[in-house]
């Protein structure tokens, strides 16, 4: 869809080029997916030659422009990593395209980067127009359906991922109404390296909701039972009460699984 209202677009934006009416362009498949009348002027963050991952000995440092077919090359070897990428609702074409940062910044429930890193315990580099920086966890930096912690001229910059999560014991487990179709239901289990457990839901709910216990659990059902019904996922593909059951279907799967 073509933005209209839009009339300039910037190369190589600095974060105090900011101003109302601007939106930053990451890989634009979700910007450029509906009317922004409100955007005047974009800033193309691609240009500004980001490396794509950044290798450290704590982890990898994810550009918040990184394709999804970037992230796929680089840490595919992984298999949670390359589950998550398989789990876009799109082509091969839009791998190329579409950015991890973009992905969190839309804050779709079905974002499949967003459950990746905050399964993983990511933390999010944030950049404000005075250039200052702040960090914040994946699992906080979405608070709702589209919403995310980002302030007016604020940019995300970065997703840090910490070895120790990326190259641990994960249990990956999906749903959808169909076969091919967006997630509704979208679980991971990390097992740490203490014998603790961390289960992440995302898909069913709004936001990412992450569980922590010291050791596998002999059963989950009373730690899902916090999730609200208010945050879980109501749209055309899952009602609540379906997203719920299968939540806990694949939750005790998970269990299982990794108290093997």
């Amino acid at each position: 869809m073509d933005l209209h209202t839009v009339t300039d677009v910037i190369s190589a934006p600095e974060p105090g080029m900011w101003r109302p009416g601007d939106a930053w362009l990451g890989g634009g498949t979700a910007l450029f997916g509906e009317p922004r009348p409100s955007i005047s002027r974009l800033l193309d963050l691609p240009s500004a030659g980001w490396p794509a991952l950044t290798v450290r000995d704590d982890g990898v440092e994810v550009a918040a422009t990184c394709t999804v077919a970037e992230l796929y090359r680089g840490l595919g070897e992984y298999p949670i990593a390359g589950q998550c990428c398989h789990s876009f609702l799109a082509s091969f074409k839009i791998w190329n395209v579409a950015t991890v940062g973009g992905n969190l910044c839309s804050a779709l429930p079905a974002g499949p980067m967003i459950s990746l890193c905050s399964a993983l315990g990511g933390v999010c580099l944030l950049i404000d127009a005075s250039g200052a920086e702040r960090s914040v966890p994946v699992a906080d930096f979405v608070v709702d359906d589209g919403r995310t912690l980002l302030r007016d001229g604020e940019l995300l910059r970065s997703i840090f991922l910490p070895w120790a999560a990326l190259r641990g014991r994960t249990a990956f487990r999906r749903g959808s109404l169909h076969r091919h179709g967006r997630s509704a239901v979208l679980l991971i289990g990390v097992l740490g390296e203490d014998g603790g457990l961390e289960l992440t839901v995302t898909a069913a709910t709004r936001r990412p909701w992450v569980f922590r216990f010291s050791a596998v659990p002999s059963e989950l059902s009373t730690a899902l039972a916090a999730i609200p019904p208010e945050a879980w996922t109501d749209d055309v593909h899952g009602r609540p009460v379906w997203r719920a059951h299968l939540t806990r279907y694949f939750a005790e799967q998970i269990r299982v699984e990794l108290s093997a």
